[in-house]
């Protein structure tokens, strides 16, 4: 059975080593370390938040998804409560700049890249890796959109907007073409090493080395133009998966490798207006659907998600094996939430 839950300290091991796995797939997941004492630090984040002692500045919630046939962490997903907050969380807004003259009958209309921090204060889809062994079965989604389940249920504990940044365009070898263009000049080192420095949490040398000027698009070499808010193809994917949540590019990226970031309104995504709640029927014969919803308990320090291929007995239940039941900490009658997996599903 698949079981999505908030990570804990006896799941260390295990996360370092995805974190060993994140790497194999090139630079580019900062936010998953393979370093023990930062892998440590976020899982004990999350229980300072659940046992409401985290800052407004650190409060974070990192999730596991764990085969629990073998007890094994084989996925995480997080969600940053507020971005921002305690150091500067920093992004390129794409914009616009007007060169006119009457005089010559010349008007110019230029892309530009401003160094900003318009996303100070809102909470952050972030840190989903899935090993690649596990890459079958909807898990993917299901670690996904199992953020949006858990905002809908505490909708009160995030913020307004909501983002995302994907990742961008690097090749095979870990070269991105923005950043040769871009950052180098400035940083003094290779992409990994600067990506690195910045998931880690060490930000103060972007506000002291990057330019404060904007940057002209047009300026930088057509390889670096090529990919500003081209997400990586291995990350296509997963940002696909939050656009049909309702995320969408509203023209930032990343300063680093110019990855698109993604944003939405809380109260606007899918899981916020179409989850709803349930009853809970136990019964050893369970009709089979083809239809997949994730299933929630909504209990917050006890958070549990399955995926299920189950039909709703009506508008107002669900009916669920014993096993099913005890994995959710669920008992008859009890309340769940449900959202089918996919967008179509939830209109049929």
């Amino acid at each position: 059975m698949m079981i999505v839950r908030h990570a804990a300290h006896r799941d260390l091991d295990d996360i370092f080593r995805l974190a060993g796995r994140a790497g194999e797939s090139g630079i580019g997941l900062t936010s998953l370390p393979q370093n023990k004492e930062i892998l440590a630090a976020r899982i004990d984040r999350t229980t300072r938040t659940l046992d409401g002692l985290a800052e407004a500045y650190e409060a974070s919630y990192l999730f596991v998804l764990e085969d629990t046939a073998l007890g094994k962490i084989v996925g995480v997903s997080a969600i940053e409560v507020a971005v921002g907050l305690n150091e500067p969380f920093y992004n390129f807004r794409v914009a616009k700049q007007v060169h006119a003259s009457k005089e010559l009958n010349v008007y110019t209309a230029l892309d530009t890249l401003f160094m900003s921090n318009d996303y100070t204060g809102c909470s952050e889809l972030c840190t989903l890796f899935l090993d690649p062994d596990y890459r079958k079965n909807q898990n993917g989604k299901f670690l996904s959109k199992v953020r949006f389940l858990f905002i809908a249920a505490f909708r009160s504990l995030f913020k307004e907007k909501l983002i995302a940044e994907m990742r961008g365009y690097s090749d095979q070898n870990g070269h991105s073409p923005f950043w040769d263009a871009l950052g180098s000049h400035f940083f003094h080192m290779d992409f990994a090493t600067a990506d690195y420095l910045s998931g880690v949490g060490q930000k103060v040398f972007i506000a002291e080395l990057m330019p404060r000027f904007p940057v002209y698009v047009a300026l930088l070499p057509e390889a670096a133009r090529h990919v500003i808010a081209q997400v990586h193809p291995h990350t296509l994917p997963a940002a696909k998966v939050l656009m049909t949540e309702g995320l969408q590019y509203q023209g930032y990226v990343d300063i680093f490798d110019a990855g698109p970031t993604l944003e939405a309104n809380t109260s606007d995504l899918r899981a916020v207006k179409d989850s709803r709640y349930v009853s809970v029927v136990i019964s050893d014969h369970v009709s089979v659907s083809e239809r997949c919803y994730l299933v929630a308990n909504d209990d917050y320090h006890h958070y549990r998600v399955l995926l299920l291929k189950v039909a709703l007995t009506d508008e107002h239940s669900i009916c669920l094996t014993p096993e099913q039941a005890a994995a959710l900490h669920v008992t008859e009658q009890d309340q769940v939430r449900v959202l089918a997996l996919d967008q179509m599903e939830n209109q049929q």
